[in-house]
This record gives structure tokens, sequence and C-alpha cells, in this order.
């Protein structure tokens, strides 16, 4: 039996520190807790992801963002430039702040961020008070989950699904760096 949640349901999860899956513009992800490296380790043990990859942060709006990135390293330019183009398909890696941990950034000084617009992440953000950690939900090397009964067959029947579709998109988002413009994923 799928382990199919509802939005209170999901957030709880969060809470409590556990990995879920949820539908996004194009694909499921998988999500935790950005501050609970166990929650994040858990993650990347499940996709068997290596942590210097690092992973990307979404969100309802821009200030949900703002603990992770060094603010005071982006030009107004670059500030706008990245609230103009959200909510929407487009990931900006921006740079750190000092206390954004190894587990979220890997290797890097900056760490990718997006300001969702698939509905149900925007209130389930909201409900959770903050950014969600988002990958793929999919295992290294196999193709991403476009619906529940994918996400189960990859992960079994116990990891918590919320409840929902994935929006029309065909690709995932589209990876920009703030500082040089460059188009690091296609999207």
């Amino acid at each position: 039996m799928t382990n199919l949640l509802t939005l209170s349901q999901a957030s709880a999860r969060l809470k409590k520190g556990d990995v879920i899956a949820y539908p996004t513009e194009a694909v499921f992800g998988l999500g935790c807790d950005p501050d609970c490296q166990s929650a994040v380790m858990t993650l990347l043990q499940l996709k068997q992801r290596s942590i210097d990859k690092g992973l990307i942060l979404i969100a309802s709006h821009f200030k949900q963002l703002i603990p992770y990135i060094d603010e005071a390293a982006l030009t107004i330019e670059q500030q706008q430039k990245a609230i103009a183009s959200w909510p929407g398909p487009i990931t900006w890696l921006m740079p750190k702040n000092k206390t954004t941990p190894y587990f979220l950034t890997g290797q890097y000084n900056s760490i990718a961020v997006r300001v969702t617009n698939h509905p149900l992440v925007c209130q389930l953000c909201d409900l959770f008070g903050k950014p969600l950690v988002s990958t793929s939900a999919n295992l290294s090397g196999h193709e991403p989950c476009r619906t529940v009964i994918e996400v189960t067959k990859q992960f079994g029947d116990t990891l918590p699904i919320l409840q929902g579709e994935t929006g029309q998109r065909s690709q995932p988002s589209e990876i920009r760096d703030i500082k040089t413009g460059q188009i690091i994923r296609q999207g």
C-alpha cells in the first residue's frame, strides 16, 4: 500500500526529520528539512548520490532562501534578475551564507536555489515555514519519477509521498550561475 500524505501530514513528517517525495513542475522530487543533517544524509543515501554534488533548495518565496545565501555578495541587479525569473523553472547558483552547511552545498561555495511555481509545493513550504531540499526522485542513473507509481517502484511503498500531480513541464529546472549568467544545466 502506497504511503500517500496530505499537505499537513507531509509538513509534520518534514518537521520530524523524514524524507518525502512530492510532485514538482516536471517530475517528483525527494525532499527534506534543509537544516536537519540526518534527513539530508538519509535523502542522499536513498538516492545513492554523493554529498559532494550539492543540492537544490526550493521555496515559495525569496525570503525563505535568505538564511542560506550570502545576500551581501549579490549586486542589486543580480538579486533583481533572480527575483524576476521567479516563481518558475530557473534555479540559480548563489554565493552561500557562511553558516550554510557542507551537506547542502557539497564541494561548492554556492547554493542552488529556486522559487517554485507548483501550487502544492508552495503551500507545503509555507506550512513547513522554510524551503525544502529538492532533488529529482530517482536513483542515481535512473530516469526521474513522474508518477506515484514510479516513485513506489524505485523506492518501495514505505517512502511517504505527498499526494498530487506534477506540472506540465517536460524538463527539470534550468540551472544558471547568478555571478556569470552561465547555464549549467539546460531546462
